[in-house]
């Protein structure tokens, strides 16, 4: 007993101290900002005053010395601005650690050493700047590798200098909260399982929440993988797949500074917009800059503009509820996106510059140039080194020579822009056009194809995309063609500071998704993470992951399976299971929960009625978040219509972002990589799902809630929910 008390005393001690160095240095940081500001102030009025003549000058012929003088005034501005900002951020992350510094500690003696050293692991890092002594050690350094992968006993971690051994006798975890140790326990696997258990039975936030006290040894290897060019994880629904992803970037950013990555080398891809606001925070929580994100639509708009695009969301709206068209659009993606598709297409490539372009002879002050047919085989030369858009670009460079030396004079620049026009005509692709011919000659068609496996209804797909392509709208399935035609062409420049990319909801990609990934980061690496139960309009298998091997190509590669779900209580994960067609083995975090029950009303009255019930009993519980899912964006919004002056409801639509707190109407496709509290799947009759594709969706829907999960429908409930 006297032991636990001086132990607590010292733990207090530690802690105050801890917190004592924060404020100190978070006091000297304010200081400085203050200086940095007021240097700031002052340097730009210098350049106000003392560079008005230079400005004036810029365009005279003293611009030289004119722009000189500018530089001279406004470097030193940029250098302080940046200092401010690094200073800013430090602030930031050191009020944070004020409120709680660490949240875990591991007592460590190095082979051959007598002493344990306490190592105390926080979020970020601090050490006494006269001393260099450490108070704290980033989650993301190596020793702190030690806390996540390893009992008490032998040990080791792998340092830049090489494998560092030892021992650890103690491991223990804090819960300190606004400054205050709330509690501490020496933490076994059993008491960490405790501990985890604690944090997953309580709410979620209307964010991503970081998982650095919980991180298991399984997420750590993927976490701090360096060996890999290629990283797969297929990873249950709630298996954190999503949260070590982001901590996978904040962990490069860390890295030391042979490795070290700023934010704008990495990039995430995320499956919608919403998503991106839902992970927005992680990072910034974790002491690091939001990384660029976008999703697979901004990556098609940077390549195929001056179109209007259907968006991911409106293409899979359009498969769910378009009951008439749903196995045309679903067999027109499948094949556009296939091998062999993406055979015809590089087979229809190499036949561009003999089929589809027209060269003709360049004339200039009524004397011929070049001949056309000189062109053709200076295009058709070299044909397979360089892409057909940059031989183009090169052939007008060399035109324009040409015509100078034939002058013996240089071009004047009005005349360049005349004669790139000219040579625009024939040189320029309209792709859209070319790609448009390509299915409304059928023939032609049929001939790219020889030898090559077609699905039975290419005839309709071939009819579907003319009507399509004939139409305003560029679909998504088009649009993805369109993107690798364009890269394959023209290439792009856009990503080339790119050097860790992360795909999430991988399972949602087809084969030429990937090419174009490896076209886009053809010298990144990358970190992919799917599950293939999680599927919307495909059937997918661990076939996908070799696939993707394949097409990158990388000479280290690796495919890391999660298979425990966190996220679900057993109830809720065990009648998610019934959807699945293939038994997967799915192990709980054995969390209890009230078994999922199915409502059925015979009216509509009462059916809306039961939702608001529900809503009502939810909130009543205290749940922060409470997602009402439906089928399609159409129901869902027939449903906010239907409840909005009953209940205090949002509804989530295609193109909204919004944080996730309160009670939600959401269709089920954007409700993927997201969590709530309670879940009411409020559509859950015969008529709505009833198809294999729609176990797939039901089986989304269910694993998105964390403590309580309810069915409605009105009228016969689906025979999908039978066991």
């Amino acid at each position: 007993m006297e032991n636990n008390r001086t132990e607590l005393e010292f733990e207090k001690s530690r802690l105050e101290q801890t917190i004592a160095l924060a404020k100190e240095q978070l006091d000297q940081a304010r200081e400085r900002n203050v200086e940095n500001k007021s240097a700031i102030i002052s340097a730009k009025k210098e350049l106000r005053e003392n560079t008005s003549h230079s400005i004036a000058n810029l365009w005279s012929s003293e611009g030289f010395e004119a722009l000189a003088a500018l530089n001279q005034y406004a470097n030193p501005i940029t250098d302080k601005i940046a200092d401010y900002e690094a200073v800013e951020n430090k602030i930031l992350l050191l009020e944070k650690m004020i409120q709680s510094p660490y949240f875990a500690r591991i007592d460590f003696k190095f082979e051959d050493e007598d002493i344990f050293e306490n190592i105390y692991i926080g979020r970020t890092s601090l050490k006494k700047d006269e001393t260099n002594e450490f108070f704290i050690y980033d989650w993301r350094s190596p020793i702190a590798s030690v806390f996540y992968r390893f009992v008490l006993g032998q040990v080791f971690y792998d340092a830049p200098g090489g494998r560092i051994t030892g021992e650890v006798n103690l491991k223990r975890q804090y819960e300190i909260s606004e400054g205050e140790l709330e509690y501490y326990f020496d933490a076994d696997v059993q008491i960490v399982d405790e501990f985890l258990r604690k944090l997953l039975s309580q709410n979620t936030s209307p964010k991503m929440k970081t998982i650095v006290e919980t991180i298991q040894r399984e997420q750590d290897i993927v976490i701090r993988d360096m060996e890999n060019d290629l990283m797969m994880v297929q990873g249950v629904a709630g298996s954190g797949k999503t949260s070590i992803a982001l901590h996978r970037a904040a962990y490069l950013m860390y890295q030391g500074l042979s490795s070290k990555l700023a934010a704008d080398n990495i990039l995430i891809i995320s499956p919608n917009s919403l998503f991106e606001q839902y992970i927005s925070n992680v990072l910034p929580e974790l002491g690091e800059e939001h990384v660029v994100s976008v999703v697979f639509e901004d990556i098609i708009a940077s390549v195929v503009k001056n179109e209007q695009v259907q968006s991911r969301n409106q293409f899979l709206e359009n498969l769910i509820s378009n009951t008439q068209y749903r196995d045309i659009i679903k067999s027109s993606m499948e094949f556009k996106t296939s091998r062999q598709f993406l055979e015809i297409l590089d087979r229809f490539l190499d036949d561009l510059p003999h089929k589809w372009m027209n060269f003709e002879d360049i004339c200039y002050d009524g004397e011929c140039i070049i001949s056309g047919e000189m062109i053709k085989d200076k295009v058709l030369s070299g044909i397979n080194e360089t892409p057909l858009g940059i031989r183009l670009k090169l052939i007008g460079e060399y035109i324009l020579e040409l015509i100078s030396e034939s002058k013996k004079t240089r071009l004047r620049k009005s005349e360049k822009i005349l004669m790139n026009e000219e040579m625009l005509k024939f040189m320029e692709l309209d792709l859209k056009d070319v790609y448009r011919k390509l299915f409304h000659d059928k023939e032609y068609f049929y001939s790219l194809a020889k030898d090559i496996e077609l699905p039975g209804c290419m005839d309709q797909i071939l009819t579907f995309t003319q009507e399509n392509l004939d139409t305003n709208m560029l679909y998504y399935d088009d649009a993805t063609v369109l993107t690798y035609l364009n890269l394959k062409i023209y290439g792009i420049n856009k990503y080339k500071a790119i050097k860790q990319v992360v795909i999430d909801e991988a399972q949602d990609y087809y084969p030429l998704h990937f090419e174009i990934f490896h076209l886009l980061f053809s010298k990144a690496k990358f970190t992919i993470l799917g599950d293939i139960n999680q599927t919307l309009e495909k059937r997918e298998d661990l076939s996908l992951y070799k696939q993707i091997r394949k097409i990158f190509n990388k000479k280290k590669s690796s495919l890391v399976t999660m298979d425990k779900s966190f996220r679900c209580t057993n109830e809720i994960l065990n009648y998610g299971l019934r959807f699945l067609e293939q038994s997967t083995e799915i192990k709980s975090f054995n969390r209890k929960g009230d078994e999922p029950e199915i409502y059925t009303a015979n009216d509509q009255i009462s059916y809306h009625n039961m939702i608001v019930s529900e809503v009502k009993s939810c909130l009543k519980m205290g749940y922060q978040s409470i997602g009402l899912i439906c089928k399609t964006e159409k129901k869902a919004l027939f449903l906010y219509e239907s409840l909005k002056d009953k209940a205090d409801v949002q509804l989530i639509k295609s193109e909204s972002i919004t944080d996730l707190q309160g009670v939600f109407i959401i269709p089920v496709y954007m409700s993927k990589g997201l969590e709530f509290d309670a879940v009411l799947i409020c559509d859950a009759d015969a008529e709505t799902y009833y198809s294999q594709d729609d176990k797939k969706l039901l089986y989304i829907a269910c694993t998105r809630a964390l403590h309580r999960l309810n069915l409605f429908c009105m009228g016969e409930a689906s025979p999908l929910l039978n066991k």
